[in-house]
């Protein structure tokens, strides 16, 4: 069964709309620079990207997740139809919870990656929502076929917040969310603010300590006030997606678009990336039955996989953006996708699409670097190192409850 969005308005579909927080991010707003997100208005920096960076790492940074795709799935056969569209074990993610994954078209390339909170339990009433980058509510709609399932998209019905750095959690406290800090990574649950229901979930972006805040959009306006009321002596700052994109290249996370090309938008064989060829296998299920891809995914395994999404240490300060790799020997090894001087690293770092057998913890690479000074362009090859973990992964981000910073 298939019941459309009430709220989509498909006739303006090509227009961009203000977020319900609009009003407050344009007193936040002194660059007066606006960029697209989706159907959205969102904001690149507010005021300096670089120390909006600081805030989520040091205090905390405040971002509109509002353009954020989001889809309700629910029925009867919510979750057998959620088995065959992701990837991963979708029945481990419990009521309350959330997980990460990634759903595949029938080659095993992925289509895009995205959260599943399981919203709601119950014989036949299992309620789901699915956050993505890219609008897939076409493609969910199509996979609905021999499942008693209803799907919409609900993008325009929830507005979002996330409240991501150390003091996150004790500005929730100092809002009066009693208990907030009892909550666990990954995990969800609701508030009563104002009259309203507020859902609130350990998530995001940036590896670090943080929130992610669900409301109704007529409520969104109070939820920043009320939000950055308690943040005044905590650091509180608005943050722009310049600032989330450098916490995200330091935590590892891959981007749509950036670090690999969804399948659906792919015009030429080999663009494509599968889950083992992003460092994501560990979230392919293959004995939890049939979902999309799997066929060739075991293929892949079976015989090895073309790419390996890697993490680099390159020297000098220089940020190897779009980026040739190549060996020792100066032959061709891949390309960077995301680079950045990580602030908290002190290091030029990246991640980077390497052909196999090319990656492996512990190769030294080297990075053709063109930058520009003074109107002159400039080549180094800089050497790199391939890394295991991550830059930035403070214990912070697991403790239960987070330290009152």
């Amino acid at each position: 069964m298939i019941r459309p969005d009430s709220q989509r308005r498909d006739h303006f579909k090509d227009a961009v709309y203000p977020s319900p927080f609009h009003a407050r991010q344009k007193e936040h707003n002194q660059k007066r620079e606006w960029s697209r997100w989706s159907d959205y208005l969102s904001v690149p920096a507010y005021w300096c990207a670089d120390m909006e960076y600081f805030a989520g790492r040091n205090a905390c940074g405040v971002f509109d997740i509002t353009p954020m795709v989001k889809h309700r799935v629910s029925g009867p056969d919510a979750l057998p139809y959620m088995q065959r569209l992701a990837t991963r074990d979708v029945s481990k993610i419990k009521p309350g919870r959330v997980g990460y994954t990634v759903w595949c078209d029938d080659h095993g390339q992925v289509i895009d990656d995205g959260t599943i909170f399981h919203l709601e339990e119950g014989p036949g009433k299992d309620v789901y929502r699915i956050c993505s980058q890219e609008h897939q509510v076409d493609w969910f709609i199509t996979n609905t076929l021999g499942f008693d399932v209803t799907v919409r998209e609900e993008t325009h019905d929830v507005a979002g917040l996330a409240l991501q750095g150390p003091t996150s959690c004790a500005v929730l406290k100092d809002m009066g969310l009693a208990g907030v800090e009892k909550l666990t990574p990954f995990g969800m649950t609701w508030f009563d603010f104002e009259g309203r229901r507020l859902m609130v979930s350990r998530t995001g972006f940036t590896g670090d300590l943080g929130y992610e805040l669900w409301i109704d959009p007529g409520h969104a306006e109070l939820l920043w006030d009320r939000l950055f009321e308690a943040g005044r002596l905590r650091g509180i700052r608005a943050m722009g997606s310049a600032a989330l994109d450098m916490l995200r290249i330091e935590a590892g996370f891959i981007l749509a678009g950036q670090d690999f090309l969804p399948a659906m938008q792919a015009v030429r064989a080999g663009h494509t990336r599968s889950p083992f060829e992003l460092g994501l296998g560990w979230l392919v299920s293959f004995d939890k039955g049939v979902f999309n891809g799997r066929a060739a995914l075991l293929e892949e395994q079976a015989r090895g996989s073309r790419f390996r999404l890697v993490k680099l240490d390159i020297d000098g300060n220089k940020p190897a953006r779009d980026s040739f790799v190549f060996t020792r020997d100066k032959k061709y090894a891949g390309t960077v996708t995301s680079a950045m001087w990580s602030p908290s690293a002190k290091a030029s770092i990246a991640l980077a699409s390497l052909e196999m057998p090319h990656g492996e913890p512990g190769e030294e690479l080297l990075v053709e670097i063109y930058y520009r000074r003074e109107l002159k362009w400039n080549r180094v090859m800089a050497p790199a190192r391939v890394v295991k973990d991550v830059f930035w992964d403070p214990p912070r981000k697991r403790q239960t409850p987070p330290g009152d910073f």
